[in-house]
């Protein structure tokens, strides 16, 4: 069986040849933590082949954007409260909007600061 070519190490600078992405030196030692449970659900053919591409055809436009009169394309579909693997939420069409990745981003950023600033009051 072929094996993948070795390429230079993807951490800025490094030449070392690796099969993997990373040398065994530069390789990332952080994990997802509380979403790895349920990431894998975006992978699910519920979410890929019917509710994200249905909401996209709905919604094709970015709800943020159109709040300050522009019409830009909508890449993501992004969970208006945040599921944290309830499936229900997850699945409910009432619980999604249409976003592009500048806002989705942008949101998502919000809401870890957020969640880490709850933690840190803990």
């Amino acid at each position: 069986m072929a094996q993948k070519p070795l390429r230079p190490c993807r951490h800025p600078g490094c030449s070392v040849l690796t099969r993997d992405g990373y040398c065994d030196r530069h390789r990332p030692t952080h994990k997802r933590r509380i979403s790895a449970e349920y990431h894998s659900w975006y992978n699910h053919p519920v979410w890929t082949k019917h509710i994200r591409p249905e909401h996209l055809l709905q919604e094709p436009f970015c709800r943020e954007c159109a709040k300050a009169g522009k019409r830009t394309w909508a890449t993501v579909v992004d969970h208006i409260q945040p599921h944290r693997g309830d499936w229900q939420r997850f699945i409910d069409p009432t619980n999604l909007q249409s976003l592009c990745k500048y806002h989705h981003d942008q949101k998502t950023a919000m809401e870890m600061a957020r969640d880490r600033r709850e933690q840190r009051s803990k």
